[in-house]
């Protein structure tokens, strides 16, 4: 069996996730649960940084557009937040685009849109 990339990391990451979806619910904005786990994380001290830029690099040469990670966590996992109603293809897809922009290999996407808190680990 092999071991899970960054297990504690990734277990403290969606724990403070749980906390904020167990006190704000659903049916809020994703900006607010960014708020909202920007404080969780800093009070739990946890390293991260928010709405991250990643420059896209073709052929050598810098592209004018860039992705935008809504947390680079412990400088190792890029962190998704989304409301919608699952966790669909799109979502995993544009977390993939951001692993390969930013050289990392974790990501996860949150969905705070439903009563229960889902989660998906990305790995690429």
């Amino acid at each position: 069996m092999s071991d899970i990339l960054f297990k504690e990391e990734s277990y403290k990451i969606i724990g403070a996730c749980f906390e904020v979806h167990n006190i704000l619910g659903h049916g809020f904005k994703e900006a607010v649960y960014k708020d909202a786990l920007e404080l969780e994380l800093i009070k739990l001290e946890i390293p991260f940084a928010r709405e991250k830029a990643f420059t896209i690099i073709y052929k050598e040469q810098k592209l004018k557009h860039f992705y935008i990670a809504d947390f680079v966590i412990y400088d190792t996992i890029i962190l998704e937040i989304k409301i919608g109603s699952y966790i669909g293809d799109p979502y995993i897809k544009q977390t993939l685009n951001y692993l390969k922009a930013s050289g990392m290999r974790l990501g996860i996407v949150i969905n705070f849109g439903k009563p229960s808190l889902e989660s998906q680990r990305v790995i690429f």
